[in-house]
């Protein structure tokens, strides 16, 4: 498959990207928060139960990992990207090295995890990934984000992009502006504008196949603290524009970051901004605690029982699913509530 075949099955109509790369500090925080031990073996255990679901197969187009799931053997003794690829979803992983303070201006992160970057990525690819991630993020304050960070962040995802594709592998290119703070939706916005404007100057640049990319942005929110909470048409309709604005045409897919929402209001918002979409871009998901939280739930209640648990997650899915084509509604909640 090509890059852009890739990219395209990826975020397929219907279909979208379960975000299960949590690093092993952030999954020990979600598993105490349902009172687990973080073992690898309970952490193998949730994500193998989400992989094996029939979600996988409807609504999951691609599974970013972590590099020790990636390594890891299922239950039934086949490598976790073979689990993966048995659902015709697409296995990749997460390649850079977290956020780290920004010299120079302290309050600021800059993402690490250049060194050694090409030797991992062929090593990936032996193991079965065929797509990455790399994840930059940018705080809004009265100060912040600097020129200095949005500078530096773009060429950093340029640069892993460039790897990415050497290694025939699609990169997602996640610039994340955080919803923390009490800015307003406009100021969001703003920030969003110039933050992607830099990001693909700097992917022309480093000679970028645009199609064989996926952008993970951030919907256009008021600041999580604002006091003007928008409602999910004006979010759709500042996101359209945002995109429309700045991300050049030959992109192929956008699939949205839940950011901090709650699974319904990550639901909701793509539905809005799918019925206004009148792009050529593939508008989906690639959500993590949004897709994952009420399956975690019930799995920590009980750890064996598969069946309760993928009910919940293909619940959760498939009302994604149908988000990314604008057919969700909120009676198909209470349905399943019900």
């Amino acid at each position: 498959m090509t890059l852009e075949e890739i990219a395209k099955k990826m975020v397929a109509k219907g279909k979208g990207i379960l975000a299960a790369d949590e690093s092993t500090g952030t999954m020990e925080k979600r598993l105490k928060s349902v009172n687990v031990d973080s073992t690898p073996e309970n952490r193998l255990n949730f994500r193998e139960t989400l992989f094996s679901s029939d979600a996988m197969k409807n609504y999951i187009g691609g599974v970013i990992l972590f590099e020790e799931t990636l390594r890891q053997k299922s239950s039934k003794g086949i490598s976790i990207p073979e689990l993966i690829m048995k659902s015709d979803s697409i296995p990749g992983i997460k390649v850079d090295k977290g956020a780290k303070t920004l010299a120079g201006s302290k309050d600021e992160k800059v993402t690490e995890g250049l060194d050694g970057l090409r030797d991992r990525l062929n090593d990936y690819y032996k193991l079965g990934a065929r797509f990455t991630k790399w994840r930059a993020v940018y705080s809004i304050s009265d100060k912040y984000p600097s020129s200095q960070a949005i500078k530096s962040n773009a060429h950093a995802l340029a640069r892993y992009a460039a790897l990415a594709q050497e290694a025939k592998m699609v990169p997602i290119v996640e610039p994340e502006v955080l919803m923390d703070g009490q800015h307003d939706i406009n100021k969001c916005y703003e920030v969003t504008t110039n933050v992607l404007n830099e990001c693909y100057n700097e992917l022309e640049i480093h000679k970028i196949s645009l199609k064989g990319t996926i952008l993970k942005p951030n919907m256009i929110l008021p600041g999580s603290s604002c006091k003007d909470k928008s409602n999910s048409k004006e979010i759709a309709e500042k996101t359209i524009e945002c995109l429309k604005k700045n991300v050049p045409t030959d992109v192929t897919g956008i699939a949205f970051l839940s950011g901090g929402q709650s699974e319904q209001e990550a639901t909701k918002n793509l539905n809005e901004i799918n019925k206004l979409n009148d792009t050529n871009f593939l508008i989906s998901f690639s959500y993590g605690r949004a897709l994952q939280q009420s399956a975690l739930k019930t799995w920590s209640k009980n750890m064996k029982d598969t069946k309760t648990v993928h009910s919940v997650f293909n619940h959760r899915a498939k009302m994604n699913g149908m988000s990314s084509k604008a057919e969700w509604s909120e009676n198909l909640e209470k349905e399943f509530a019900a």
